[in-house]
């Protein structure tokens, strides 16, 4: 089996061992300390039910023992990262369901209460911390010190540091991207086609929540967005990780090699620069001016870039649309659809010779306007 990894990106977080797995936690330290001993829950007479699972990671099978149907996900989190250095909140396991539809896997989900079973077979994706280590060395003084998922903007204060693009010694950092950073193309540009730049974790795909396969964590819509946007604009993706973890991801989602649309190329976490804001300080951002030096066809005329955070705009204010980050899938699956309105944004403005005219913040406004007329 083929076994593809994603990467919680933009997230630096120290573990944490929930509340409400306090027993597990003296389980798992007497498991580590006694492997042979099964460890029961405090508040039962006799011993629970015990049951063995491997998880498959990487092509490798681990076999973990003495799993106890009272024990919960983020115990079994937990012992998989003894074996594979895998941290618990970088894990994504998959294979097994919630036996309610109205409790959704969580990591204070307990085993008996999923479709596990004793010699049950999970899949996990994730990512070793040393594997971290060496994306984020590749430029270590430029490490974002807000490496989290939420917007640190409101919503006109990426316009109190507009001067920040046309500073030269960001200018500079443009040029050396421009320079040295090798892009991997997938499919050539099109003549006459715009450019549209996704984002990727919150913003096609919901990276923090549980679930069986990708396409429960994929926003809805994103293959008919795709194919629609496709007709327009050649399509890049770029998100804060790196190159292995972008392909793993759009491998998962069926992005890659899709029959109805074509990826022009990826960029990762190498063509950021990073900007100093007058109020947030160091910050790593996503200058579209990496691409439109290496391809001067497109400009801030013909392109539009998406992502959930609005800091990432700081260096191309006028280019971004901030897109409504898709969390929570399992309670948000079938109601979003924000894919399919900036669908028809998207085809709209695809008429317009120049884009600096628009203002992105009001693109639902503007598909507004475009039904009634």
């Amino acid at each position: 089996m083929d076994l593809t990894i994603f990467r919680e990106s933009d997230s630096c977080r120290s573990e944490v061992v929930p509340p409400q797995a306090e027993n597990d936690t003296e389980c798992l330290k007497s498991s580590e300390a006694s492997e042979s001993q099964p460890c029961s829950s405090k508040n039962d007479e006799s011993a629970p039910h015990t049951m063995s699972i491997t998880v498959r990671f990487r092509g490798i099978d681990y076999n973990i023992n003495d799993i106890h149907v009272s024990n919960t996900i983020g115990f079994l989190k937990h012992k998989i990262h003894l074996l594979t250095s895998v941290r618990p909140e970088r894990q994504k396991l998959f294979g097994f369901k919630s036996l309610s539809a109205s409790q959704p896997l969580s990591d204070t989900t307990t085993i008996d209460a999923t479709s596990l079973r004793d010699k049950s077979k999970v899949i996990m994706m994730g990512s070793v911390e040393d594997d971290i280590k060496v994306v984020e060395n590749v430029n270590k003084d430029e490490i974002n010190p807000f490496f989290d998922d939420f917007d640190i903007f409101e919503d006109d204060e990426t316009m109190s540091d507009v001067g920040i693009a046309n500073r030269q010694e960001y200018l500079t950092k443009i040029a050396r991207r421009v320079q040295e950073y090798q892009i991997e193309m997938i499919n050539p540009p099109r003549e006459g086609k715009k450019l549209l730049v996704l984002d990727i974790d919150y913003t096609l795909f919901d990276h923090k929540s549980t679930a069986q396969s990708a396409d429960e964590l994929m926003r809805p819509y994103l293959h008919e967005f795709l194919a629609s946007a496709y007709h327009d604009y050649d399509i890049v993706i770029w998100s804060a990780t790196s190159i292995t973890y972008i392909k793993a991801k759009m491998r998962q989602l069926r992005v890659e090699n899709h029959p109805l649309y074509k990826i022009m190329f990826y960029l990762d976490s190498r063509a950021m620069i990073s900007v100093h804001s007058a109020k947030y300080g160091l910050l790593n951002v996503k200058p579209l001016a990496v691409i439109w030096g290496k391809f001067p066809q497109y400009s801030e005329k013909n392109t539009i870039m998406f992502d959930d955070i609005r800091r990432n705009f700081l260096m191309n204010a006028q280019s971004g649309l901030k897109i409504k980050a898709y969390r929570d899938s399992h309670k948000n699956r079938a109601t979003d659809a924000e894919l399919l309105h900036l669908s028809q944004y998207l085809k709209k403005i695809a008429k317009i010779d120049d884009f600096t005219k628009l203002n992105h913040k009001h693109w639902h406004k503007y598909v507004e306007g475009s039904r009634r007329h």
